[in-house]
């Protein structure tokens, strides 16, 4: 699987993550909205640390570099040369 989430974008999104679990706990929302917002918290935080998005591959995003995209892509068969 090939990362489309980007170094920034891994933090911004543990940064959302824990706001939202810190205004779960505060009682800033009311009970479904903070089921719901725990439910984005721990979506947001799983798709930081794996580094992919389904959401972004629907849309055509892609914010990782190219570097951390070869580091996680699988390694490409090589083919075999005929001989002459």
């Amino acid at each position: 699987m090939k990362t489309n989430v980007g170094s920034t974008d891994k933090v911004v999104r543990l940064a959302l993550a824990i706001v939202l679990i810190v205004l779960f706990y505060k009682g800033i929302f009311s009970v479904i909205l903070g089921i719901v917002a725990l439910i984005v918290a721990f979506v947001l935080t799983l798709t930081s640390l794996i580094g992919f998005c389904p959401l972004y591959t629907l849309f055509g995003i892609n914010t990782a570099k190219k570097k951390e995209q070869s580091e996680n892509a699988e390694q490409p068969t090589k083919k075999r040369q005929p001989k002459n």
